[in-house]
C-alpha cells in the first residue's frame, strides 16, 4: 500500500525578520494538505526577494493489512467501496478498535526521529463536513500524541556538488495517529461527485516537522531522509512528492496573493490543487474521542509480571529490534569498503543499489573503490537515461561483476569494458565473455606487435615527440591514446605507456 506525503510548504517571511529571529503568526499560511506556508516580499533594496521558512506536515500512510479501527483490508486500486465496513462507513452503533499495528509503526518511527515516546497518549475527533468524510469528524491525537520532540539530521549538497555537503537538522514536534478520509471523483461530464469510503479510516502518522528549514533544497532533503527512514522501518510504504514554493513565488511575483488553504498534490498535473478555503477561523470543535480510551504503553519497568505480551506494546521491545537507519548504513558502507561519504549517499539513497554494489563487490576481484565508479557513473548513468530503476536494470550485478573480472584481470581495456557494457545494456542475454570474443575485443597479448604499433605511432607524430622530449611530459597521453584508437581499445594504457616510455628514453 502507498503511502504520500500529504502537506508540504513554507512558511516565508521578511529578510529583516529572518534575522531578527522572529515570525508573526500574519505571515504563516496553510498550503499542501496541512503543511504550513505563506510568503511575504522582502520589501527593502539589496535584500533576497524571497526568504523561504519551511516548516512540514506529513501524512505518512502506515504499512498495515487492516485500517486503524476497524478490520477493513487495506489494498491499493481496489474496486470502489469494496473495502468498507460499517465503521467506516459511519453507521450507528459502531465502535472504534485500534489497530496495534499501527500503534507499534508510530512508536517504531517515533524511536528512529529520537522522539519521546509518551506511555499515556489520547485521541480526539476533529470535527469538519466534507463529502468524503462520513462521520462529520476525524479521530486524531491533538492534545497528547503518542510521540513528541524529536529530531531529523538531514545532508544535502552545496551548490549540487557532491564533494562539499553539509548536515542539518530539523525539529520534530509531535507524531500523532489519526485516520485518513475517503476519496472523492469529481465527474465534470456529469456534473457529479463520486465518493469512494475505500481509503476512509486507513492509519495514518502525522509527522509535524517545526518550520527549521530555508529554501526547498533543504526540505526535499529532509523528506528524502524521512522517506528512507520509513521504508527502512516499513512503518510506511512512503511513496512522497514535494512541491510548492514555486507556485507561491510565481503568485506573488504577478501580484496575487496566498490564500490560507489545504492544497492536495495532483500527481496528473504534476503541482498542487486547492481542496478546501481555510480563509476564516477554522472551529473544528476538538473533543475528547469518548469510545476510546488513553492508549497506554510499557516499557520494562512499568510492564506489568501478569499480562498477555500480545496485548500490549512494549517501548523497550520494539526500540530493541529496530534495524539500522539509513545514516548508521552510510556509516558501515565508508569504514567497510571505504568508500567516500558523498557515494554513500547515493548508494543508500536509490532503491536496491546498495545491495547491488555489495552484491558486485562479493563476486569480483575488483577494490570496491573502483567498482563504486562504475556503480555510480556507469550504471546510474544508463538507468537515469532510460529512466528505470535499480531492480528494473537488464544488467544484473552478476553480469556486472563478471564484467569488472576480466577487466581486473587485464584481459580487456576499460575501453573495452564500456563498449561490452553497452552490449549488455541491450539485454541480448550475452555474458561479458560471449560479447568479448564476438566483438574481438581481448587485449592484444603479443608484446611485439604493440611495441610495433607505438613505434608507427612515434613515426608519425614528430611534433608531440619534440614536445615530449622538451619536457611536456602531459602530450604522452596523446600519443597512448593514438596507441588505443589504432588497436580499437585492445591495448593495455599502462603497458603502452611503458612502451612509449622506453622508446623515447624518458
Amino acid at each position: 500500500m502507498a503511502a504520500a506525503v500529504r502537506g508540504c510548504g513554507g512558511v516565508w517571511r521578511r529578510e529583516w525578520q529572518r534575522r531578527a529571529g522572529g515570525l508573526s503568526r500574519r505571515g504563516q499560511r496553510a498550503l499542501g494538505c496541512n503543511a504550513r506556508g505563506g510568503a511575504v516580499p522582502a520589501g527593502k533594496s539589496g535584500l533576497a526577494p524571497w526568504v523561504p521558512v519551511v516548516g512540514l506536515e506529513i501524512h505518512a500512510q502506515i504499512s498495515s493489512n487492516s485500517k486503524l479501527f476497524s478490520g477493513s483490508q487495506v489494498q491499493f486500486a481496489a474496486p470502489p467501496n469494496s473495502l468498507v465496513s460499517f465503521f467506516d462507513a459511519s453507521l450507528p452503533g459502531t465502535l472504534p478498535v485500534l489497530n496495534k499495528r499501527c500503534v507499534e509503526a508510530a512508536v517504531m518511527t517515533g524511536l528512529a526521529l529520537n522522539c519521546s515516546i509518551n506511555k499515556k497518549s489520547l485521541f480526539d475527533r476533529k470535527h469538519y463536513f466534507y463529502a468524503d468524510l462520513p462521520a462529520g469528524y476525524q479521530i486524531t491525537q491533538q492534545r497528547v500524541p503518542i510521540a513528541v520532540n524529536g529530531t531529523l539530521s538531514y545532508s544535502l549538497y552545496i551548490d549540487n556538488k557532491m564533494s562539499q555537503m553539509v548536515t542539518k537538522t530539523v525539529r520534530i514536534k509531535q507524531i500523532q495517529l489519526e485516520q485518513d478520509s475517503g476519496k472523492s471523483l469529481h465527474d465534470d461530464t456529469r456534473s457529479q461527485t463520486l465518493v469512494d469510503l475505500n481509503r476512509a479510516g486507513v492509519g495514518l502518522m502525522e509527522v509535524v516537522m517545526e518550520p527549521d528549514m530555508c529554501c526547498g533544497e533543504e526540505a526535499a532533503a529532509a523528506v528524502r531522509e524521512l522517506q528512507l527512514i520509513l521504508q527502512t522501518l516499513g512503518s510506511s510504504q512512503a511513496v512522497m512528492a514535494d512541491y510548492e514554493i514555486e507556485r507561491q513565488i510565481e503568485e506573488l511575483e504577478n501580484g496575487g496573493t496566498i490564500l490560507n488553504e489545504t492544497r492536495a498534490f495532483d500527481s496528473k498535473l504534476g503541482c498542487t490543487v486547492p481542496m478546501r478555503d481555510k480563509e476564516g477561523k477554522q472551529d473544528y470543535r476538538f473533543m475528547p474521542e469518548p469510545n476510546l480510551p488513553p492508549l497506554i504503553l510499557y516499557d520494562a519497568k512499568s510492564l506489568p509480571a501478569n499480562i498477555n505480551h500480545q496485548q500490549v506494546v512494549n517501548i523497550d521491545w520494539i526500540h530493541e529490534r529496530l534495524p539500522d537507519l539509513p545514516s548508521v548504513k552510510r556509516a558501515k558502507l565508508v569504514e567497510l569498503y571505504g568508500i567516500l561519504p558523498e557515494h554513500s549517499f547515493t548508494l543508500v539513497n536509490e532503491d536496491g543499489l546498495t545491495e547491488f554494489f555489495e552484491n558486485v563487490v562479493n563476486q569480483t576481484q575488483m577494490k570496491p573503490k573502483k567498482v563504486i565508479g562504475w556503480i555510480l557513473k556507469d550504471l546510474l548513468g544508463y538507468l537515469k537515461q532510460h529512466s528505470l530503476t535499480v531492480k528494473e536494470s537488464p544488467v544484473s550485478s552478476v553480469l556486472l561483476a563478471d564484467l569488472l573480472n576480466l577487466l581486473e584481470k587485464k584481459e580487456i581495456s576499460s575501453t573495452a569494458a564500456k563498449q561490452v557494457l553497452a552490449e549488455l545494456w541491450k539485454g541480448e542475454g550475452k555474458s561479458p565473455l560471449e560479447i568479448v570474443k564476438e566483438k574481438k575485443l581481448e587485449l592484444i597479448q603479443d608484446q611485439k606487435e604493440l611495441e610495433q604499433i607505438c613505434q608507427a605511432v612515434i613515426d608519425g607524430q614528430e611534433n608531440e615527440v619534440m614536445a615530449i622530449k622538451a619536457g611536456n611530459l602531459k602530450v604522452l597521453n596523446k600519443l597512448i591514446g593514438l596507441v588505443q584508437r589504432k588497436t580499437q581499445g585492445r591495448s593495455n594504457p599502462v603497458l603502452v605507456k611503458q612502451l612509449l616510455e622506453k622508446k623515447l628514453s624518458l
